[in-house]
C-alpha cells in the first residue's frame, strides 16, 4: 500500500475515504456488466446502464446522509444508490423480477430505484416527473416543522435535504422548471443533480437545451446556488456537492450541480449508440470514463498501487457475481399477486366503517353543496392537523398582511374560504398556475407523511397534471409493492350546464380517470352527499379524484343540513335516488336531477314509474345496486354528461348487457351528450348536454319496447 497523504489535499477526504470511492464506482461498473451478460443470456428481460456516471453520482452519495436525507433518483444512478446502501443483491432481485425485490417486488425494470429504510422514493420511467415529487418532499418536510402540532411528533430533521437527479434531456420537461421555481420561491433543501452526458438517447444537448448548457440559462434564478463541473472528475465533483449539500442544509435555498459526465455504453440493449455517435466522439469520450480516471487518480497520487486495484477488482468480482447468483435463485411472484396494493389493504373505503349517520343541529336549515364541501374541510383540518389544502386562488390572500381590509378569495367558488384565516398560511396556501406542479407536489407531500388537499381550478385544465395522476400518483402503492403510497385528494370543479361554459369550462370526461387503477373517484349530486364523501376522500388511504359537478354547487334542489364532524359515505354505494318498478336508470353527477325530471313526468303521463340510482362513486361503483334493480325492472336506462361514444356509461351498459342479459326485455338504453364539444351559446349547449327531455323520450322506447 502506498503512503498515507494529507486528507486536505482532497477537499477533506483521506485516502482510504477515495479508495472506498473507486470501490463504488467499480462495484456500480461491475453490476451493469453483469446485468448486460444476464440480459444476453436471457436470463433477465431489461437492461439500462449507469456507465460514465458513477463519479459524481458516488459523490452525492457521500455527501447524502441515508435514512435522514431523503431521495429522488434516476435510472443511471447506480453508484449512487450503492454509496448510500442500496445492495447489489437488491439490485439483482429487481432485475430478475423476484418477489423479495424490496424496491417493486417485482413489478418494476431494473434501475427503478426504492427502498424505505433508506428515504430512496419508488421512481416510475417518466423523465422529469420527480423532480416535482423532490420539491413536495422537502415542502413536506418543512410544513411539518412549522405546524405546531407536527413539529413535535418528530419525523423531521432540521438539516435534512432531498436529493434529486436526472438527465440533460430530462430539463427539457415543463415539471423540471417547475420544481425548480417553486424550489427557489419557498428557498427549499432541494439539490438538483443533473447529469450531462450529451445525449437524451440520440438527441443530442444542443437540440434539448438552448445554447447546449442547462445551468447558463438557471443564472438568474433567485436562491439558488449553481456550480458546473466535470462530473468525470471525482474529486471536483465531491467539492461541488459538499458545498451545494451544505448550503441547502442551512436553508439558503436550492442548489444544481450541472455534471458533464460520459456514456462509454449505449443508452440501453436496446439501442446502437455507433448509429448516430461517430467513433472518434466515442474514442474521447472513453477516456474521460471515470474508472480510468479515477484509477490513474488513485495510481498517480500514490493512494494505491496496481496490486492494490487489482485485489479490489477481484473481490468487487466475486461479490457481484455471487450476487447474482443468489438472485437468480430468488422466488418470483405468484401470478395472482398482481391484484395485491392496487389500493390500501389496511384502509377500505367501501367498508361499513365508513358508513355513518347524520347528526343534525337542532333547527338547521339546508344549505348548499359549496357550505357543506367547505364545512367538511374546516371540520377535517380541525380534526387532522396533517391536513394542507393548497392549489390556484384557494387562499384567502397570499399576502397575509392584507386580510385585515380584504374579504378574501377562498377559491373561484369559494369552496376554501376562510380556512386560511382559520388554520394559516402554512396549512392554507396558494400554488402557481400550474397543474402538473400542484398535483407533483402533492404526491412528495403524501410521501412525507402530510395529507394533502389539492384543488385544480377546472377540470378542463386538469391534463397538464395527467401524466402525475396516471403514471405517479395512482400506481405508486402497486409499483413500489406497498412500500410507497400517496394518499391525496384532489378536488376539482368539473361539467356543463352552466350556459356560456363553451369548449373549455365545460368538460367532465369521468371516463379518463375511472380506468385508471388505484385511483378512487367519486361526483357528488347532493349537498349531503358531497359532505359525506369528501370526509370519505380524506380518511382513507388512497388517491382519489373528487369531481364537483359546478352546475351544482349553489342549486336549491340539492340542499342539505350540516350533518356533523363525523358523517361519512362508503364509496361504491349507489343511492336509490327515486324508488320504481318499470325503468332503471344509473346516472349521476348533474344527470341525476335531470333524470329525476324526466321519470316524474313520465310517471304522471304513463303511470309507470322509473329507479333512478344515483352512483355517487365511479370507481369504484356500485355493481350489485345495479344488477338488483335491473333484475326488478327488466329494462335499462344508462345516463351520463360524456360524449355518446366511449363514455363512462358505456361499459356499464356493456356490462349490464353481458351479465344481466337473461333479465332484460329491452335493449340496454344510453342518453348522452353529443359526440362534440361544449358550445358558447346556450340553446346550442342545450342540444349538445343530455336533458330532461332526451331522458324521458329514452324511457318512453324503453316502456315501449
Amino acid at each position: 500500500m502506498a503512503t498515507e497523504v494529507s486528507a486536505s489535499k482532497y477537499h477533506g477526504l483521506d485516502p482510504a475515504a477515495i479508495r472506498a470511492a473507486y470501490r463504488n464506482v467499480y462495484l456500480s461498473r461491475r453490476v451493469d456488466d453483469k446485468e448486460i451478460q444476464l440480459k444476453r443470456q436471457n436470463r433477465i428481460y431489461f437492461q439500462i446502464n449507469s456507465a460514465g456516471h458513477e463519479a459524481v453520482t458516488t459523490a452525492a452519495g457521500m455527501v447524502a446522509r441515508p435514512g435522514y436525507d431523503w431521495f429522488e433518483l434516476y435510472y443511471r444512478d447506480r453508484a449512487l444508490c450503492l454509496q448510500i446502501g442500496v445492495t447489489p443483491y437488491e439490485m439483482f432481485l429487481q432485475a430478475v423480477g423476484a418477489s423479495e425485490d424490496p424496491a417493486s417486488a417485482g413489478r418494476q425494470m431494473p434501475s427503478h430505484w426504492g427502498s424505505k429504510r433508506l428515504n430512496l422514493i419508488s421512481k416510475s420511467s417518466c423523465t422529469g416527473t420527480q423532480f416535482l415529487h423532490a420539491v413536495g418532499a422537502a415542502e413536506g418536510g418543512w410544513r411539518k416543522s412549522v405546524i405546531p402540532e407536527l413539529a413535535s411528533r418528530g419525523g423531521f430533521q432540521n438539516d435534512e435535504i432531498v436529493i434529486v437527479s436526472g438527465g440533460e434531456g430530462q430539463t427539457s420537461q415543463g415539471e423540471f422548471w417547475e420544481a425548480l421555481s417553486s424550489a427557489c420561491n419557498l428557498k427549499l433543501p432541494v439539490l438538483f443533480l443533473i447529469e450531462d452526458n450529451g445525449y437524451a438517447i440520440s438527441v443530442p444537448v444542443e437540440v434539448n437545451t438552448p445554447g447546449g448548457s442547462i445551468s447558463k440559462l438557471l443564472r438568474s434564478f433567485p436562491n439558488l446556488f449553481l456550480a458546473d463541473v466535470d462530473g468525470c472528475d471525482f474529486l471536483e465533483s465531491y467539492d461541488a456537492l459538499r458545498y451545494a449539500a451544505e448550503y441547502c442544509r442551512t436553508r439558503k435555498g436550492p442548489a444544481l450541480v450541472h455534471a458533464k459526465v460520459v456514456r462509454p455504453y449505449s443508452h440501453s440493449l436496446s439501442d446502437d449508440e455507433a448509429s448516430y455517435r461517430p467513433k472518434a466522439e466515442r474514442d474521447r469520450d472513453a477516456e474521460r470514463d471515470p474508472l480510468k480516471t479515477m484509477s490513474r487518480l488513485l495510481l498517480d497520487e500514490g493512494i494505491a498501487t496496481q496490486a492494490d486495484l487489482d485485489r479490489l477488482h477481484a473481490e468487487v468480482d466475486q461479490e457481484v457475481n455471487e450476487a447474482a447468483d443468489r438472485a437468480l435463485a430468488a422466488p418470483v411472484p405468484a401470478p395472482e399477486s398482481a391484484l395485491e396494493f392496487v389500493y390500501s389493504p389496511d384502509v377500505d373505503p367501501t367498508s361499513d366503517a365508513f358508513s355513518t349517520e347524520p347528526v343534525h343541529a337542532e333547527g338547521a336549515s339546508p344549505t348548499t353543496m359549496v357550505d357543506l364541501l367547505n364545512a367538511c374541510m374546516r371540520d377535517e383540518m380541525k380534526r387532522d392537523p396533517r391536513i394542507v389544502v393548497f392549489g390556484e386562488d384557494v387562499a384567502d390572500a397570499s399576502r397575509e398582511e392584507v386580510l385585515e381590509e380584504v374579504k378574501g378569495k377562498g377559491g373561484v367558488f369559494k369552496l376554501t374560504a376562510g380556512l386560511q384565516r382559520l388554520y394559516g398560511k402554512d396549512r392554507v396556501f396558494n400554488s402557481p398556475l400550474a397543474e402538473a406542479n400542484i398535483v407533483g407536489r402533492a404526491i412528495g407531500m403524501a410521501v412525507r407523511g402530510l395529507k394533502p388537499i389539492a384543488e385544480i381550478q377546472f377540470y378542463d385544465y386538469i391534463w397538464p397534471a395527467y401524466m402525475q395522476i396516471h403514471n405517479e400518483l395512482s400506481n405508486l402503492r402497486w409499483r413500489s409493492g406497498n412500500t410507497f403510497s400517496a394518499p391525496v385528494v384532489i378536488r376539482v370543479a368539473t361539467g356543463g350546464y352552466i350556459g356560456g361554459g363553451a369548449v373549455y369550462h365545460s368538460q367532465s370526461g369521468a371516463v379518463l380517470m375511472t380506468h385508471i387503477p388505484g385511483l378512487r373517484v367519486v361526483m357528488p349530486s347532493s349537498a349531503l352527499d358531497a359532505n359525506g364523501l369528501l370526509r370519505t376522500a380524506i380518511r382513507c388511504d388512497d388517491p382519489v379524484l373528487f369531481l364537483e359537478h359546478k352546475h351544482l354547487y349553489r342549486q336549491t334542489h340539492n340542499k342539505g343540513i350540516y350533518p356533523g364532524p363525523d358523517y361519512m359515505v362508503p364509496f361504491g354505494k349507489a343511492s336509490v335516488a327515486a324508488e320504481g318498478r318499470d325503468v332503471t336508470v344509473v346516472t349521476y353527477g348533474a344527470t341525476v336531477y335531470r333524470s329525476l325530471q324526466a321519470a316524474r313526468s313520465f310517471t304522471e303521463e304513463t303511470g309507470k314509474t322509473a329507479e333512478i340510482l344515483d352512483l355517487r362513486s365511479l370507481s369504484p361503483y356500485d355493481w350489485e345496486a345495479i344488477a338488483r334493480s335491473v333484475r326488478k325492472t327488466n329494462r335499462v336506462l344508462v345516463v351520463y354528461e360524456d360524449p355518446i361514444s366511449w363514455g363512462y356509461g358505456a361499459e356499464i351498459a356493456a356490462r349490464i348487457g353481458t351479465e344481466l342479459f337473461p333479465y332484460l326485455d329491452a335493449p340496454v338504453e344510453r342518453v348522452a351528450a353529443t359526440d362534440t364539444f361544449v358550445a358558447y351559446q346556450p340553446q346550442v349547449e342545450d342540444f349538445i348536454l343530455p336533458q330532461a327531455s332526451h331522458i324521458r323520450k329514452a324511457l318512453d322506447r324503453l316502456a315501449a319496447y
